[in-house]
């Protein structure tokens, strides 16, 4: 099945009693067994399997290439999940750009517990070889980063990762901002892609959640195990708007991308913009790397004014059409200011050696009129 059939039908075959074709929400915490520890399928406590969440496990899993997927609570708690398969005295080799919560959650609460984690610019494969050490265990990487657009050649990490891998270190990627539909890193060597399932997955801003997707059978095993001891899984409710969501995906998408081409030219001309990260100019340095491994470019922008965080904030809280907000994906378009909004947990002086400057501006650029979101910006960017 191509993309689209399988958004709209992976792992959602008619219920079975009643024939229902959308996946029926089973609000159930217990399952009736027909003897003692012998559950139907599987089915004895809904934290270790639900049919709701099954839906959306098998479905992700499609949509990615993969052979299993693994529902979390949030894209947090699904980073939880993996750090569950470490050790004290294990080291991760992390991107330098990367999403304020999972810095926050590898350095507040994991490196006090015995991991250690090496920051590194991810573009340069190389740089992420040179930090390897035989106790590395896990290599993570955002493509698209959070919140520079930075574009990370998954084939050249892979490539100068074999050997880690070969002696138990797992690659894993945050395709949050590219989705399955632009970018699949299964298929460039990766073990594990990770999705904040709240952003273009779920897609209406109703919803929060995460997943895993893999495609090796010991590793799902492992995560399966995480799923139930931690227990950090979604309700089905949640996984039933996911679900709901990813029938979309292909649609929204390329109307995101759409719109957030236009504003990234609109943008290009506009004299008080110094910089503007978005993988789809040609302009961008990683462009070549974003044409060979994503379909298109994402609806995500990011862009920088010459002002000061002050004048910055007032910007984001002048946009009428955009919504000054945290989170991205919705079919709505959103605007923040990183350095004191999504990135304020990183230091003043590391954010700035990140290259998120004072007057760095997100923007997700949502599904409405293309005229009407760059009339809003116009209104609202100092002249």
């Amino acid at each position: 099945m191509k993309f689209a059939t399988k958004a709209v039908h992976a792992g959602q075959d008619p219920e079975p009693t009643t024939g229902a074709v959308m996946t029926p929400v089973f609000m159930t915490s217990t399952y009736a067994q027909e003897y003692p520890d012998r559950p139907k399928d599987g089915h004895d406590y809904s934290r270790a399997k639900n049919p709701t969440r099954t839906a959306l496990e098998k479905n992700l899993a499609a949509l990615e290439g993969g052979s299993s997927g693994h529902a979390f609570a949030s894209g947090l708690a699904a980073l939880g999940g993996i750090l569950h398969l470490l050790k004290a005295g294990d080291h991760v080799v992390a991107g330098n750009d990367l999403y304020g919560g999972s810095r926050r959650l590898f350095e507040r609460l994991w490196r006090p517990l015995g991991l250690d984690f090496t920051y590194v610019d991810p573009r340069d494969a190389r740089a992420v070889g040179d930090a390897l050490r035989p106790e590395t265990r896990l290599v993570w990487i955002e493509t698209p980063t959070n919140p520079l657009l930075s574009i990370v050649d998954l084939a050249a990490v892979a490539a100068v990762c074999k050997s880690a891998r070969e002696r138990g270190c797992l690659l894993a990627c945050d395709n949050t901002f590219a989705t399955p539909y632009l970018q699949n890193p299964l298929a460039y060597g990766f073990d594990i892609v990770l999705h904040s399932t709240t952003k273009y997955l779920g897609g209406h801003s109703d919803v929060i959640g995460g997943a895993l997707v893999v495609d090796d059978a010991g590793l799902a095993e492992k995560l399966r195990f995480v799923q139930m001891a931690v227990g950090g899984v979604p309700g089905p409710m949640d996984c039933f708007l996911v679900l709901r969501g990813t029938k979309t995906l292909h649609l929204r998408m390329d109307r995101h991308c759409d719109n957030a081409e236009a504003v990234a030219a609109w943008l290009g001309k506009h004299r008080r913009v110094t910089k503007i990260h978005y993988p789809g100019l040609a302009s961008h340095p990683n462009h070549d790397v974003a044409k060979r491994q994503m379909r298109r470019f994402g609806g995500m922008i990011s862009f920088v004014l010459d002002t000061s965080v002050d004048e910055a904030k007032s910007v984001v809280a002048r946009t009428r059409v955009f919504t000054l907000a945290e989170s991205l994906g919705g079919v709505e378009s959103l605007i923040e200011h990183p350095p004191s909004m999504t990135h304020a947990s990183i230091p003043a002086d590391k954010r700035r050696e990140a290259g998120i400057d004072d007057g760095l501006i997100r923007i997700s650029v949502g599904v409405e009129d293309v005229g009407d979101l760059i009339a809003d910006l116009e209104q609202a960017l100092p002249r």
